[in-house]
């Protein structure tokens, strides 16, 4: 594949202007360090929703919606499409919340909500663990993708590609922080959207799929195009693993970046970066819409031309003979077919692709450094820094990020194995992020032994031969009941948080719900002021279910429309307005400071 003129001008240009955002922050994102990782808290709800849309639109998305299409079908993207049941949640039970404790990272709450030493090696390991080894594995997923994206389509060594597409994102995000990561991810989003979307119709058209009739008729493409539960085209072992164990566990049993149960990291740090409660909520409504129904798309429409274009991994590799084959997986497929594009779109999608690397990169770095810096640096080693010296510790922090997840993506394969590994680890822990906002008895004990239990069991079942004793599909659910039952009884019979802790947490966050009786109870024993605590629980329950309607059938609407099926994607419209009618109606009835 060749880069015409108009190629590169489309290319440098956008590294150029982004490259300009970085500087012209600068200034403002130098000014101390609340500027620098949550741009002063006065962000509006559109520009942070479309921050968080562009960050989850990373290089390895559409990567990993065409391993999974291709492995499992569209029915395959279950596996995070439950997901939004936590979003949504997360949306009107959570996000007004963590804008109302003041805490400058999700990890400082470990000691807003808990006391004790406990609370204090919580707050340091995680920390250490999600700003530092966690962050770099995810990102490290992230430039994985890259390589593959650059090898295919520049011809270049996963070195080469890793120096090349890390350097401007560490120079503008060292630069700019959170304002200049929010200004270039609305950028970025736009060139990113609107690359997708029209490398989607032009691979469509290609003489060797024949338009979407055709695409859709194709032998290969056929069994592939369920993405609703179908007896009659999947497996009992197929919906079982892949819907009903995501639609019942998953989504509040694992934890997963930018789906973590009740929030967590950069959607908290978008959070509180918010003006207000009310710009915090609608902020993560826009983005569970987008992300869910405006994307996936044109990623699934691609990776059924790729089935008929690369029926097969060795079709693939017979294609790229030069690239290494321990990246030659299903999920090069997609840009594969990428280097059909003709002058002036290619430049525009490897662009876009860009972009989608930038944007993520950026957003974790920034947020993992946010960590290092706030929860561990400034927290244990140098409680007397000035705000210039976090400042600066934070611009070494991003660099640090950069280079060892860089290093780390040399070594991965792809990215749906990066995926399940990532889900498994963090299985079990997610239902303590849900009920330590509404439940006085979860402590910090609570979370040591759910995250040293459910990373145990991960690895025994992944990696030695018990992993064989119960077949792959229970993995997920052997880790939840052991992480679980480890956890609640951790609850029972370890010593409660001090009654001032959760007095204190009580009276700032007013959280509602019947799991704060007895602390409500010694509130007004001892005379605190809880007039402001107010039961609109069962409201925002209704609101996510409505989120769910609208959002879900929005999804569904768009794939029969494409497929054409009329009746049916009527139907998923009428859900849709019902789900919007819901919302409004009980909108006014949530509770905002």
């Amino acid at each position: 594949m060749q880069f015409t003129l108009i190629d590169w001008v489309i290319m440098v240009t956008f590294f150029v202007f982004s490259m300009l955002i970085g500087v012209w922050s600068a200034r403002q994102a130098s000014k101390n360090y609340k500027a620098f990782f949550l741009a002063d808290q006065n962000m509006s709800w559109w520009l942070l929703g479309i921050s968080l849309v562009a960050t989850t639109f990373s290089t390895d998305t559409p990567n990993l919606v065409t391993d999974i299409v291709r492995t499992q079908g569209a029915f395959g993207n279950w596996v995070w499409w439950a997901f939004l049941l936590t979003g949504m949640l997360t949306v009107f039970l959570y996000a007004k919340l963590w804008r109302r404790s003041g805490v400058m990272t999700d990890v400082e709450f470990y000691e807003l909500r808990y006391s004790g030493p406990e609370a204090a090696f919580l707050r340091g390991f995680r920390a250490a663990y999600l700003g530092l080894l966690f962050n770099v594995f995810v990102m490290a997923t992230v430039t994985l993708a890259a390589i593959k994206i650059g090898g295919v389509m520049m011809g270049w060594t996963p070195l080469q590609t890793v120096l090349i597409a890390a350097t401007i994102t560490m120079i503008y995000s060292a630069l700019g922080g959170l304002m200049g990561v929010l200004l270039t991810d609305l950028f970025q989003f736009i060139i990113a959207m609107v690359g997708s979307v029209l490398a989607a119709i032009y691979l469509i058209n290609l003489p060797e799929v024949g338009g979407l009739s055709n695409l859709l008729s194709h032998p290969n493409v056929v069994s592939k195009m369920t993405f609703l539960p179908d007896p009659s085209t999947i497996g009992a072992g197929e919906i079982l693993t892949i819907f009903l164990i995501p639609i019942a566990v998953q989504w509040w049993a694992s934890y997963y970046p930018g789906a973590e149960p009740g929030g967590g990291s950069y959607v908290v740090q978008r959070m509180l970066s918010a003006k207000d409660e009310k710009n915090a909520v609608t902020a993560t409504l826009l983005f569970q819409g987008m992300h869910y129904a405006l994307r996936p798309w044109p990623w699934i429409l691609v990776a059924f031309a790729s089935l008929v274009v690369f029926p097969d991994v060795a079709s693939i590799a017979a294609k790229y003979p030069h690239l290494d084959p321990q990246i030659v997986k299903n999920d090069l497929a997609y840009p594969a077919m990428m280097t059909f594009l003709p002058a002036g779109l290619i430049g525009m999608v490897v662009t876009s692709l860009a972009a989608a690397y930038m944007s993520t990169m950026s957003s974790q770095t920034n947020y993992g450094s946010s960590i290092l810096v706030n929860d561990l640096y400034h927290r244990f080693i140098n409680p007397n820094a000035t705000d210039k010296e976090l400042v600066w510790m934070g611009r070494f922090s991003t660099v640090l990020l950069m280079v060892l997840s860089c290093t780390l993506a040399l070594f991965l394969e792809n990215a749906l194995q990066a995926f399940d590994l990532i889900l498994l680890i963090g299985a079990g822990t997610g239902l303590i992020y849900l009920l330590r906002w509404f439940w006085w008895r979860i402590n910090a004990m609570t979370e040591i032994v759910a995250m040293i239990v459910s990373f145990v069991v991960a690895l025994l079942l992944k990696f030695t031969a018990l992993g064989t004793m119960v077949p792959d599909w229970s993995h997920l659910i052997v880790t939840v009941a052991f992480t679980s039952v480890a956890w609640l009884l951790t609850a029972f019979l370890s010593k409660p948080t001090s009654d001032e802790k959760l007095l204190s947490f009580y009276t700032k966050i007013k959280p509602s719900g019947p799991g704060w009786g007895p602390v409500a109870a010694k509130a007004q024993a001892v005379g605190l002021d809880i007039s402001g605590v107010k039961n609109d629980f069962a409201i925002g329950l209704l609101c996510s279910v409505g989120g769910l309607m609208c959002i879900y059938g929005l999804l569904f609407a768009t794939g029969f429309f494409l497929y054409g099926n009329l009746i049916a994607g009527l139907t998923w419209v009428v859900v849709t307005v019902i789900g919007i009618f819901t919302i409004r109606k009980y909108w006014n009835q949530l509770s905002f400071e």
